[in-house]
């Protein structure tokens, strides 16, 4: 296949949306902060876990369609296969670095157990056990679970890379029934100590994959301008009241009372429970009707490279690093708020600290970074911003 591909392109509000991701994992993880109001887990049936793990398929297709175009499958695959063994590595030393910190913060508080709420407990009764399940991958204390998943998923990726690439449908279709298969029988990976990954693969695969053929220039279902605005017509008001009611069901958790009070029970013996282990249905509508709105709500634009949206864009390009140091922090945030009595100032303090080192590392490693970076984006005739395998794709399939 000959071609002279175009410069690579990027849609800023990917990383965007990383960086958020990022931030509200960060926060979810520090008990009782204030900031954990703020994250997404608050205002409807996903949360940021979703939001990572859909654009991990994302950015993986961007990465490596391309490159498949390009260069072939076993060159793309290497290189896929490259980048999980990284994340396997990663999580492999943040598994220790994680331990270490746990336990100096254990030492140095005496109002809370941080070994017993991190799941290291495990670690001191069978070392030798957990460190064999550690490199495993089947002891994942508190906060490390989406790294495994990511490894998982990476290395399906490079086997399918090809028909992601050209067949996108002979992947999503099968996976879907892996996910459906997944609800009904139970299915799921070992795990220590608790026997089951809280990441479900076998569920989460579904969402990731979504993400990778999302990634695509052109849309699994094909139409024309005309029709695209008819159904946004149509699609915007049934969108926003799902995610209305999805917003006030989750709203309604926070008291029991009222919720028991008015969700009938038919209803409730329906839609519960909304397992994020399995990737609950709900789960999975409520993120793409969101991630849909969003999307089509937030166009690419000058607002893209303001201060805020510039920071949450750095740190979303350099994911891998600063999801491992917010893991880090996580434990280091909740300590100093546990040292200052949980008092609410300490905590939101601790907690934009996180945030603040969280965003230092990632301007450091743009700097170090920067003759690596990819030329601006580009755009199709339409405005619309366009993946990495879209030049590719139209040429040769």
């Amino acid at each position: 296949m000959n071609y002279a591909p175009p410069p690579a392109a990027r849609d800023l509000r990917v990383d965007l949306f990383r960086g958020v991701a990022l931030i509200c994992m960060f926060w979810d993880h520090l008990p009782g902060n204030p900031l954990g109001y703020a994250t997404l887990r608050n205002f409807g049936l996903s949360d940021a876990a979703e939001l990572f793990v859909f654009l991990a398929g994302y950015g993986a297709m961007l990465a490596y369609g391309r490159r498949y175009e390009r260069e072939g499958f076993f060159p793309a695959a290497v290189h896929v296969l490259r980048r999980a063994w990284i994340l396997y590595v990663a999580h492999v030393f943040l598994l220790a670095q994680l331990m270490v910190v746990v336990f100096v913060a254990n030492d140095n508080v005496e109002t809370r157990d941080f070994i017993a709420e991190m799941g290291l407990r495990y670690f001191l009764d069978q070392p030798q056990e957990a460190l064999l399940a550690g490199i495993l991958m089947q002891f994942k204390p508190v906060l490390m679970d989406p790294l495994p998943l990511y490894v998982v998923l990476m290395t399906l990726m490079a086997g399918l890379l090809p028909l992601l690439v050209r067949r996108p449908l002979w992947v999503l279709l099968p996976s879907g029934l892996l996910w459906l298969l997944e609800k009904q029988t139970g299915l799921n990976l070992p795990a220590a100590p608790e026997g089951v990954w809280f990441f479900n693969p076998l569920a989460w695969q579904f969402l990731f994959f979504i993400g990778a053929c999302c990634a695509r220039p052109r849309s699994l279902l094909r139409m024309r301008p005309l029709e695209r605005r008819i159904g946004r017509n149509i699609m915007m008001p049934a969108a926003l009241a799902f995610l209305a009611a999805s917003l006030l069901l989750s709203l309604s958790w926070r008291w029991p009372e009222i919720h028991d009070a008015l969700m009938p029970q038919s209803i409730a013996t329906l839609i519960y429970p909304i397992s994020k282990t399995d990737l609950d249905l709900l789960r999975v509508a409520h993120f793409l009707v969101l991630a849909w709105v969003a999307t089509t709500l937030l166009r690419p634009g000058a607002w893209l490279h303001s201060a805020p949206a510039s920071a949450l864009r750095c740190m979303g390009r350099h994911s891998l690093e600063v999801f491992c140091v917010s893991v880090l922090l996580a434990p280091l945030a909740d300590a100093a708020g546990a040292v200052a009595g949980d008092h609410p100032a300490i905590q939101v303090a601790a907690g934009l600290a996180g945030v603040l080192l969280m965003w230092t590392l990632a301007a450091w490693l743009d700097v170090v970074r920067r003759p690596q970076r990819s030329p601006a984006p580009y755009h199709r005739a339409d405005g619309e911003y366009v993946g990495a395998v879209a030049a590719p794709i139209r040429k040769g399939g």
